[in-house]
C-alpha cells in the first residue's frame, strides 16, 4: 500500500482523476465528518471488498482508504483485505480525517448544526 499525505490526496482529488476515496469507519463516524465525496464502506462489513467493487466498478481503479486518525489501524487493515481481494492501486491515508482537519481541509457533516 502507498501512503498517502493530506496535500497529496488533496491535490489527486483536484486533479479529478478516477479516484474512489473510501472512509473505512462506522456509519455514524462518516456521518459525523468525512473528506468532501467519499464513500462510505465500514471495514468490518462481511462483504467489505465486493462493496468496494460495487463504489469502484473494477479492482485497476484508484482506491483510497481512509479512517480515523494516525493511531487507527483500520485502513492499514482495509487495503491489506483488498489487496488481498485483488484490487491493483490501492492507497492509504493513514492520517484520516483527523489530519485532513488538522490541514485545514474541507470536511462535510450530515449532522445539523446547532
Amino acid at each position: 500500500m502507498q501512503v498517502l499525505t493530506a496535500q497529496e490526496l488533496k491535490r489527486k482529488i483536484d486533479a479529478e482523476q478516477a479516484l474512489v476515496v473510501i472512509n473505512v469507519l462506522a456509519p455514524e463516524d462518516h456521518r459525523e465528518a468525512h473528506i468532501p465525496g467519499s464513500e462510505n464502506v465500514p471495514l468490518d462489513r462481511e462483504r467489505f471488498a465486493d462493496e468496494v467493487l460495487a463504489k469502484t466498478g473494477s479492482k485497476d481503479a484508484e482506491v483510497v482508504v481512509y479512517c480515523a486518525s494516525e493511531s487507527c489501524t483500520a485502513s492499514r487493515r482495509a487495503a491489506r483485505k483488498l489487496d488481498e481481494a485483488g484490487f491493483q492501486r490501492v492507497y492509504g491515508f493513514t492520517g484520516g480525517i483527523q489530519a485532513w482537519q488538522e490541514a485545514g481541509l474541507p470536511v462535510e457533516s450530515e449532522i445539523p448544526r446547532r
